[in-house]
């Protein structure tokens, strides 16, 4: 049976026919998924192999072993880093899907904690390595669905923070990494913003200092200013100046409508106040 009839077959049993089916074929069926997680078939990777692991997850049929292969396989240079750098190739299938399924692996992990600390803590030394390489920013692709590679290393990196085992010391790389994904020229029309602003609000429910964030804000504007100096109005810099402010109007709005972090709400208003031009 091909892997497309059989991911469908089991997404129509019971749960213990599930039960049943995956306790004798699991492994197998496992590696099968993962082959094919960059598939360009939109069917196939984003409605039923993307799905069944969500389904596995959530119905806590993997066991230990089979969470831990999956994460050490997807977060592996093979997959999440599969040929990133490259821009419009079917490469960024893997590296996106990889990157969903990473992020409901450490969902879950939150819950178990049996993933080994050695993997994970490697892990969360690179995590903005994801979206400071990514070049492949298209949402929907002609023909073969999503691959809003950003928009899932986002979720990616929010999934990370949120994980008990993470350390704050490692929440700059990430910040890094997000100052930076409104620079690759162009500007994010499938509701990028809403989900790279998750990676804010979680640092601050994990108690990331208010100040320091506040001093990441300044340096995202700082770069307007090094921007025009050494290179001057270029379609880098409007496409730069618009991604950014988006991102921050985005973060200004979710922070005021949570009333939190009043501080940064103000470093927030001030400076896209100033790069709108607003009461002058």
């Amino acid at each position: 049976m091909e892997l497309k009839e059989t991911l469908q077959s089991f997404s129509t049993m019971t749960f213990a026919a599930r039960q049943a089916f995956f306790l004798e074929n699991g492994d197998t069926l496992l590696q099968q998924m993962l082959a094919h997680i960059g598939s360009t078939d939109a069917e196939l990777r984003d409605h039923l192999i993307y799905r069944t692991f969500i389904t596995l997850l959530s119905d806590n049929l993997l066991q230990t072993h089979q969470l831990q292969f999956l994460f050490d396989t997807a977060t592996s240079e093979e997959f999440l880093y599969s040929r990133i750098g490259e821009d419009d190739t079917d490469s960024v299938f893997t590296r996106s899907f990889s990157a969903l399924l990473v992020a409901g692996i450490l969902a879950k992990d939150a819950e178990l904690l049996v993933i080994e600390d050695q993997g994970l803590h490697t892990f969360f030394k690179k995590i903005g390595r994801y979206l400071l390489l990514e070049k492949d920013t298209r949402g929907q692709v002609e023909g073969k669905g999503w691959a809003h590679s950003i928009a899932h290393g986002a979720d990616l990196a929010t999934a990370t923070i949120k994980h008990p085992k993470f350390d704050l010391q490692y929440a700059p790389s990430i910040l890094h990494a997000l100052k930076l994904t409104t620079w690759k020229d162009v500007i994010y029309v499938n509701d990028e913003e809403e989900r790279l602003v998750n990676i804010v609000e979680a640092l601050l429910n994990r108690g990331y200092s208010e100040d320091a964030l506040i001093e990441w804000v300044e340096q995202a504007f700082d770069k307007f200013e090094m921007h025009l100096l050494t290179q001057g109005y270029t379609n880098s810099f409007f496409s730069g100046r618009t991604c950014t402010l988006n991102m921050m109007k985005t973060l200004f709005f979710a922070l005021k409508m949570n009333n939190q972090a009043p501080k940064l709400q103000n470093a927030l208003y001030g400076q896209i106040a100033k790069w709108l031009k607003l009461g002058t």
